[in-house]
């Protein structure tokens, strides 16, 4: 019996990551759908609902272009607009450079990942560097399974390890609780 158990428990943990797959599709779909009934509900004609999509798809495609080689002059007249703005201009701010992170484009220098102990000496974490002043780091630790809840903390240079992880390798390692681990022989430098 309490192999069959078992068993059932492996099954089950073995649909997991699809069933986490179809549910983020059908997330997609379903706001695909809602988006496309709103705008279907006010021309009420499915070839003028097919061109409003297709030229809105055209249209962000574009500026996407002119944004990435850094030529879009709209944008940049709307970011200084919002920068006059208090709080808007914060939440822009801190928003813009999340989504810079987690889409990988590169702001300042290129980020890396590092070791540092935490929440107590003995226990070694990974972390992503996101800031450096002077001799001071500032760090986020991320939580598993989800790699965009943490804590950040400022610590002394010499209190980390570099590591030679990337942050898709180290978030890998995140989402899977510790079970994607590629680098074992860093495991051997942490004291």
């Amino acid at each position: 019996m309490k192999r069959i158990l078992n068993y059932a428990l492996i099954g089950t943990l073995a649909f997991i990551p699809i069933t986490v797959v179809v549910q983020i599709v059908l997330f997609v779909k379903d706001r695909l759908t809602d988006l496309f009934r709103f705008v279907y509900g006010y021309s009420d004609n499915y070839v003028v609902t097919f061109l409003l999509f297709a030229t809105s798809f055209l249209l962000i495609t574009y500026v996407g272009h002119r944004v990435s080689s850094g030529r879009f002059s709209i944008i940049a007249a709307i970011e200084k607009l919002i920068e006059r703005i208090p709080v808007l201009s914060t939440i822009y701010r801190v928003t813009k450079k999340l989504v810079n992170m987690i889409a990988g484009h590169q702001l300042q220098e290129p980020r890396e990942v590092v070791y540092v102990e935490y929440p107590k000496q003995g226990i070694w974490v990974p972390a992503y560097v996101t800031n450096k002043v002077d001799d001071r780091l500032v760090l986020f630790v991320p939580t598993s399974p989800n790699p965009t809840s943490g804590f950040a903390i400022i610590v002394s240079e010499d209190k980390i390890i570099r590591s030679e992880m990337s942050i898709e390798a180290v978030t890998s390692f995140i989402i899977s609780v510790g079970s994607d681990f590629e680098n074992i022989s860093e495991i051997k430098k942490l004291p």
